[in-house]
């Protein structure tokens, strides 16, 4: 098994790689990674198109969801997105929180920092900046956003309780997150979980459901709901890259799944200090 920084490294090359790839290449993969499918189109991303602020030179097809149509976004708000790619999730939070407010999009791949800043220059926009960076530990000060977004992005991360512990960093008291992601709720293959180009798939690095909200519980959010989760299909194309017939058969049939899911969590409000002795 290789160690968080080789696994991280690995995810930096190919989601460099994955920036100068077209939106249908994205599209017919998992997450960009793992091998191209000709069963079906559009494996794990959402449509996007209808949504205000969308930008089709920002979109790569990389997410699983759709969290900043849950996000509760206000004018005025400071938003902040995770693993932020060519832009698209920015932009339309940019649509949501207005000119007064600010977008910081996050992404430790260079590639994909330039191509959000030209995309960002093209459209005109000074309240929105793309800074590179890791989400585990962000290059924000404490207390700065509102809302915090992320899409199909912390089943690329190995530590995914610091990613956790760092969106609570930067919410302000009563912020809120909305993240889309990709969570287990059964067992993979372990040549699936093993290889390296499923982990980039965002497949691999997938953790079960169960202690992906824990983790968010740990860290001290509340109003923990799930606003949404849709099962993820991997078709036999891909499959049969890492398992024989006979595997993906018993894959299919077995109690394991791979699912999107949409989560919703708040940091909690500082109560003030009304009455003697609480302090």
């Amino acid at each position: 098994m290789k160690t968080n920084h080789e696994l991280k490294e690995l995810v930096k090359l190919k989601y460099s790689e994955i920036a100068l790839q077209d939106k249908e290449t994205n599209q017919a993969s998992c997450c960009g990674a793992g091998g191209c499918s000709t069963e079906v189109y559009n494996i794990m991303s959402e449509d996007y198109t209808e949504l205000e602020g969308y930008n089709a030179g920002a979109d790569l097809g990389l997410g699983c969801g759709l969290p900043t149509q849950f996000a509760r976004i206000k004018k005025g708000d400071v938003v902040i997105d995770l693993g932020s790619g060519a832009g698209n999730d920015c932009f339309i939070a940019r649509a949501e929180t207005g000119e007064t407010g600010k977008v910081i999009g996050i992404d430790f791949t260079e590639a994909m920092i330039n191509k959000a800043r030209e995309n960002a220059d093209k459209l005109g926009y000074n309240n929105v900046e793309f800074r590179l960076g890791d989400i585990e530990n962000m290059p924000v000060t404490a207390n700065k956003a509102d809302v915090v977004v992320s899409n199909c992005v912390l089943n690329l991360v190995p530590d995914k309780d610091a990613v956790i512990k760092d969106i609570y960093r930067v919410l302000k008291p009563g912020g809120h997150f909305s993240i889309s992601d990709i969570v287990l709720t059964g067992s993979l293959p372990e040549k699936i979980r093993s290889a390296a180009e499923m982990y980039a798939g965002c497949v691999s690095g997938a953790i079960q459901k169960e202690e992906y909200l824990g983790l968010i519980s740990k860290n001290g959010f509340s109003n923990i709901t799930v606003q949404k989760e849709k099962s993820i299909i991997i078709p036999d194309d891909i499959l049969g890259n890492y398992l024989s017939t006979e595997e993906i058969a018993e894959f299919k049939n077995g109690r394991g799944a791979i699912v999107s899911v949409t989560v919703y969590a708040e940091k909690p409000e500082i109560k003030a200090c009304c009455e003697p002795g609480c302090c």
